[in-house]
């Protein structure tokens, strides 16, 4: 399994959107190595990428790593490396546009799609080798996708407000014709059918514009959940892989025994994750995943049935616990959208949320970032 993870960076004075990316992401690749940071479509954004690590102890080290070094790169720029799905304060602007014919035919054709596209996720890969295998795995992880939305919200502030959902990245990255949740796919022939449709009709320029929630990579044998905001921790980073990586485990084991996907309509599967990136885990979700026609559950109950699904394949690697405890800490103190409000609340100001959610660079971080951030991990937020 690997884990790729977006961040946004933050001036370290007033907050804003700090477009330098170019900088930080040299300064972070020498620290943390080639191809580990790579520059985004926004200049305020950057992502690391982890290598292929084994079991969850190597992938927290890993993705432990890849943090410092990026936050200590941003710190050297003057900047807070930032755990969030969106920009609560400031403009990102348009992407720069590189002088190269993919970028001039992205920009030429979706035009102010790509504006304000500065949208921070956590891709998880989890290896596959056999690619007829990975489309049905596909399918079989397809109707659990918006309860992944819900769990790991973490972007209900975006340009200085309020947009009234847990996940406005969900929003921001819905408006491309290619994202959202995967068709239903019959096969890798049907699959290679519909990828070539969308290239056709001009949705896509390319295969590798496929924005699905989970899909068979184009580039590594490997399944790609792409569904979550950035999460605020390293401990809630590697917990959402290793629950991913056990729903994969379970939908081979499925496959391999027989059992089939459900196969949810798109249009319904759709609707369930806007109402998961709009209440997060404070409210219902379509019980897609389980038998008989969908009807509304209370989030929890769908998570618990989730649980027991996969709890043989945690139990199997020895990652229970570890998953385990990161829901009871979702359960406590909530989401990272729930957090995030819980400090305005208090504080009124947004430039407090952008500190709760700075990654913490040992050499720079300042007593803001480093107070707020414990208080927003913890769950003891108090008013000023």
């Amino acid at each position: 399994m690997g884990v790729e993870e977006e961040f946004l960076l933050a001036d370290a004075v007033t907050r804003e959107a700090a477009l330098v990316a170019d900088a930080v992401v040299e300064a972070a690749g020498r620290l943390a190595g080639d191809g580990h940071v790579v520059g985004e479509m926004a200049l305020a954004q950057l992502e690391t990428v982890s290598g292929v690590c084994s079991d969850g102890s190597q992938l927290h080290t890993e993705v432990m790593r890849l943090r410092r070094c990026a936050a200590r790169a941003a710190g050297e720029a003057g900047c807070l490396l930032v755990a969030c799905g969106t920009v609560p304060l400031g403009d990102p602007g348009p992407p720069p546009i590189l002088d190269k014919p993919r970028d001039h035919a992205i920009a030429a054709r979706f035009g102010a799609l790509v504006d304000q596209q500065c949208a921070n996720a956590c891709h998880v890969h989890v290896g596959v080798p056999d690619l007829e295998e990975a489309v049905q795995v596909v399918n079989h992880l397809r109707p659990w996708m918006p309860l992944l939305l819900a769990l790991t919200a973490n972007s209900p502030f975006c340009g200085g407000r309020d947009t009234g959902h847990a996940s406005w990245r969900a929003m921001l990255w819905s408006r491309w014709p290619t994202a959202g949740p995967p068709p239903y796919l019959r096969s890798v022939d049907h699959y290679e059918q519909v990828v070539a449709a969308l290239v056709d009709s001009g949705a896509a320029v390319d295969p590798a514009m496929l924005y699905w929630s989970v899909r068979p990579s184009r580039h590594v044998p490997t399944v790609e959940v792409r569904v979550a905001d950035v999460l605020p921790d390293t401990e809630d980073a590697v917990a959402y892989a290793l629950l991913v990586r056990a729903m994969v485990a379970a939908a081979l084991t499925d496959l391999r025994e027989g059992r089939p996907a459900l196969p949810v309509e798109d249009a319904v599967l759709r609707a369930a994750a806007w109402r998961t990136a709009r209440d997060g885990m404070s409210g219902q979700a379509l019980a897609l995943p389980l038998t008989g026609p969908p009807r509304s559950v209370p989030v929890w109950h769908l998570t618990k049935a989730l649980m027991g699904h996969v709890q043989g394949h945690l139990q199997a690697a020895g990652d229970f616990d570890t998953v385990r405890r990161w829901l009871s800490r979702l359960r406590r103190h909530g989401t990272g959208a729930a957090r995030q409000r819980a400090v305005y609340m208090c504080t009124e100001r947004l430039e407090d949320v952008v500190d709760a959610l700075a990654v913490a660079d040992p050499a720079h971080h300042g007593v803001a970032p480093d107070r707020m951030g414990r208080a927003f991990r913890d769950g003891t937020v108090q008013p000023t």
